[in-house]
């Protein structure tokens, strides 16, 4: 699936993670970036084994690595909004 206007969704994406201060929002647009990034090149873009330990941090019990899972998955679908 390609994300309309990628290119200026990341790097919107990475300023907002940039200026971030929480840890839980960093790891969260940390995640969406990649999930974009996978979402825009498909299988190109890292292993299957990758892509599934990111889906699976969502439900991780450590909230930094749930906030990745999540943004990852935000990212993959391509939903625009924050943490």
């Amino acid at each position: 699936m390609m994300i309309p206007d990628s290119p200026s969704l990341m790097r919107c994406a990475d300023t907002l993670r940039r200026m971030e201060t929480g840890p839980m929002r960093q790891a969260w647009w940390a995640g969406y970036i990649r999930g974009l990034r996978r979402a825009n090149h498909g299988e190109s873009f890292g292993t299957e084994a990758e892509h599934r330990l990111y889906l699976s941090l969502a439900d991780d019990a450590a909230s930094d690595r749930a906030a990745i899972g999540r943004g990852y998955r935000a990212g993959l679908e391509g939903i625009e909004g924050e943490p």
